[in-house]
C-alpha cells in the first residue's frame, strides 16, 4: 500500500525554526524524508538546529530570515531554490505571544504581535507562493491557534487573538485563490504546548486552573502531539483538503 505520508523528494521551509515548535515541525517533516530549509533570525540557534537535524540523518540548510523584511524573505527563498531546485512545503511557524490587558497594552506591543503573527505569515506565504504557482504544486501550513476561534478568560490576549483570527481567514483566502495552482493552504490550531514562547504562561498558577476548566484533557500539549497534523497537511494524504484549521487542543474548542 502506498504511504500517503511519505515526503521523500519534497523540500520544506519552516519559519521560526530556531526553537520550540518550529524545531519540532522540522524533525517531523525530516522523519518523513523531506529536505529541510530552516528560517529564523538567530543564526547561532539555526546552526545548532541544523547540526542536530543532520546528526539525526536529515538533510537541512538554513537562511537567516526576518519574516517582517520582505527583501530578506525573497533572498532566503531564492537561496532555497538555488540549493534544492524547488519548494514543496511551507510551515509558517514564526510567532510571538504577549499577555496584556487591552486597555493598558502599548501600541508598540500590539503592532509587533500583529506584524509578526499575521503580516509575517502573509509575507512569507506570498514569496513562497510565487514559486509554488510556477511549479503548479505546493502545501502551505500556517500556525494558527485555539485563539483563532476562541479566547481565554483571565488573560489579556487581544493582540494575539486578533492576529491568529486573521491567520484563519488568510488561510481560507489563500486556499481559495491558489487552489487552481494545485496549492493547498491549511492551518494547525494548537492549544498550549511547552516552548520558549509559552514558558511564562504555562508557569503561571492561574493558567493551570484555566487548563483544568477549559481543556477536557486537563493538560497542555506534549512534544510530538502536533506532528500528525503537520505531516497530514504537508503530504498527499490531504490533497483534497484546503482552507481548513485543524485544532489540536485536547478538546478545548469542543466546549
Amino acid at each position: 500500500m502506498k504511504n500517503l505520508f511519505d515526503l521523500k523528494g519534497k523540500v520544506a521551509i519552516i519559519t521560526g525554526a530556531s526553537s520550540g515548535l518550529g524545531v519540532q515541525f522540522a524533525k517531523a517533516l525530516g522523519e518523513q524524508g523531506a529536505k529541510l530549509a530552516l528560517f529564523a533570525r538567530r543564526e547561532e540557534k539555526l546552526q545548532e538546529v541544523q547540526k542536530e537535524l543532520e546528526n539525526a540523518g536529515y538533510e537541512a540548510m538554513y537562511a537567516v530570515t526576518d519574516v517582517l523584511d520582505t527583501d530578506n524573505i525573497a533572498e532566503s527563498v531564492a537561496k532555497v531554490v538555488d540549493q534544492y531546485g524547488q519548494i514543496d512545503i511551507l510551515v509558517n511557524g514564526a510567532g510571538v505571544a504577549v499577555i496584556h490587558p487591552a486597555e493598558e497594552q502599548p501600541i508598540s506591543e500590539w503592532d509587533r504581535t500583529i506584524n509578526t503573527n499575521l503580516n509575517g505569515v502573509y509575507y512569507v506565504a506570498r514569496e513562497v507562493g510565487k514559486v509554488m504557482v510556477k511549479q503548479n504544486y505546493g502545501k502551505i501550513i500556517n500556525l494558527g491557534s485555539i485563539h483563532s476561534t476562541v479566547t481565554m478568560p483571565g488573560f489579556g490576549i487581544s493582540a494575539y487573538a486578533a492576529a491568529k483570527g486573521g491567520v484563519k481567514m488568510l488561510t481560507k483566502e489563500l486556499a481559495t485563490e491558489w487552489a487552481k495552482y494545485n496549492i493547498t493552504v491549511n492551518a494547525v490550531g494548537p492549544a498550549y504546548f511547552e516552548s520558549e514562547m509559552t514558558a511564562d504562561v504555562i508557569a503561571n498558577k492561574e493558567f493551570a486552573d484555566v487548563v483544568k476548566t477549559y481543556c477536557p484533557m486537563g493538560r497542555v500539549g506534549a512534544p510530538g502531539e502536533l506532528d500528525g497534523a503537520v505531516i497530514y497537511f504537508a503530504s498527499d494524504a490531504s490533497r483534497y483538503c484546503t482552507g481548513q484549521l485543524l485544532s489540536v487542543d485536547g478538546g478545548w474548542t469542543a466546549i
